[in-house]
């Protein structure tokens, strides 16, 4: 079983990796078969989403369609048992436009994410977006 140490540590390189634009294939490895994903309803998901390890490898591809960059800035971190608990500031730039932002403009959200584990892979992932105005 993976110490609160470790899966806070594994949380860290799995948000590096998605920073750094590493593959869906890549990113999928921090998963579990049976991973879970769910994004409570926000500004660009009305009806928010609900995503298994498939639905999470296309919407990786997609994001590289839309997103130049992105990076997440974690302002605190919390390691309760097998979750890690987040709040984290999300910046992207866009490669698209959205809303009232410019392609090669900056989006910026505003994330409490809460990220379980099994195994030392993530198997469950609720979060909650706030997104400033677009």
């Amino acid at each position: 079983m993976a110490s609160e140490q470790d899966i806070l540590a594994i949380t860290k390189r799995y948000l590096k990796a998605i920073e750094a634009g590493q593959t869906a294939e890549a990113i999928a490895t921090y998963y579990a078969e049976s991973v879970e994903q769910i994004e409570y309803p926000n500004r660009l998901l009305p009806n928010g989403a609900r995503r298994n390890l498939d639905d999470l490898k296309e919407a990786s591809l997609r994001g590289k369609n839309v997103l130049l960059s992105q990076t997440y800035d974690i302002q605190k971190a919390y390691v309760s048992g097998n979750t890690v608990i987040l709040e984290t500031i999300w910046t992207a730039t866009i490669a698209v436009p959205i809303g009232q932002i410019p392609a090669g403009g900056e989006m910026k959200a505003y994330f409490a994410q809460f990220i379980e584990f099994a195994d030392g892979k993530i198997i469950r992932q609720r979060t909650y977006d706030c997104f400033e105005p677009f």
